[in-house]
Formats: structure tokens, C-alpha cells, sequence
């Protein structure tokens, strides 16, 4: 019966190993800037997000873990059919309202998708305190809105599948 409880202990720790690896810094490569992520824990659960800047290992002691910078759609474009007018579609695209936070890498799921928005120059790691962080959000919302309303003009047909997909409301 010994024999038994120990050979059971050692085959629960190995695939506790095993399950653990995927998180391991590693492997945290798929998470680049560009990437499209669902968002996991928060307040922004279940919302979609482009990673800007990824921190594999934490950078101060306020940060130990690794952790990344991300831009997302807090409230997404309104229903858009193919009879409204061009008007009517850039007013229900004005909806949208964008995040930008600081997230640890286990709370995001990166997706298959790629997006090109060069979202680096729009957001500074320093304007991210205080009043700045109202204008980095009104640039954002800029960007995302012009990318919505222009989809068609992106240059590869990978990087339109994830601009498409990262609009998209998030069916579950």
C-alpha cells in the first residue's frame, strides 16, 4: 500500500510539472507587442486588448511578476449594417472607449491575431499617471476609431484578419 501512495504522489507531482510549464517565463514569447489578447481577471474580463510592451521578468519592486502593457476596447463600435449611411456609421463608431493598464502575463490570453497599429508612439510609460492618461486615452480612441472606419487599407491579410477579429464583440 506504501509502494502504491508513493508511486501516486510522484505521478500528481509530474503532472502538476507538466501543466505548470506553459507559464513558465520561457515560454512567454508569444506575447509581443501587436498581439491580440483576451483579457482573464478584472475589470476588463473578457475584453480584447493589443499588447504594446511586454516585461518578461518584474522591473521594480512594485512589479515582481512579469507583466505587460496593453491598449483595448473597454466599449466596442456599435452594430453596423451595410444600408446606414457612411455618416451614420462614423457616429456609431464614436462609441468606443479605450483602457490602457499595466497586467500580469497569466491574466491575458494571447489569440492567433496580429494587429499593426503602431500604438508604442501613442502611449508613453510616463503619461500614464495623473491627467496625461485622459489625452493617452483620447489618442487611442483616435487610433482605434480611424483603424474601424479603415480596415481595408491594412497591408497584409493577416494583420486584416486581426484588426477585423480585435473589433468583434467576444462571443461566450
Amino acid at each position: 500500500p506504501d509502494i502504491h501512495r508513493s508511486v501516486h504522489i510522484l505521478f500528481c507531482l509530474t503532472t502538476v510539472e507538466h501543466s505548470v510549464l506553459p507559464f513558465l517565463p520561457s515560454k512567454m514569447a508569444i506575447i509581443k507587442s501587436g498581439k491580440v489578447v483576451i483579457i482573464l481577471a478584472g475589470r476588463h474580463a473578457g475584453k480584447k486588448a493589443v499588447v504594446i510592451k511586454n516585461i518578461e521578468d518584474g522591473n521594480n519592486d512594485d512589479k515582481r511578476f512579469s507583466h505587460c502593457l496593453v491598449a483595448g476596447i473597454a466599449r466596442g463600435p456599435r452594430k453596423v449594417t451595410r444600408g446606414m449611411s457612411k455618416k451614420k456609421v462614423e457616429k456609431r463608431s464614436r462609441t468606443m472607449k479605450p483602457f490602457v493598464k499595466y497586467i500580469n502575463v497569466r491574466h491575458v490570453f494571447p489569440t492567433r491575431y496580429q494587429v499593426d497599429m503602431d500604438l508604442k508612439k501613442a502611449v508613453d510609460e510616463a503619461d500614464l499617471v495623473g491627467d496625461k492618461k485622459v489625452e493617452v486615452k483620447k489618442t487611442l480612441k483616435k487610433i482605434f476609431e480611424d483603424r474601424y472606419l479603415n480596415q481595408k487599407d491594412v497591408t497584409s491579410e493577416k494583420k486584416a484578419a486581426g484588426s477585423s477579429y480585435f473589433f468583434q464583440k467576444l462571443r461566450f
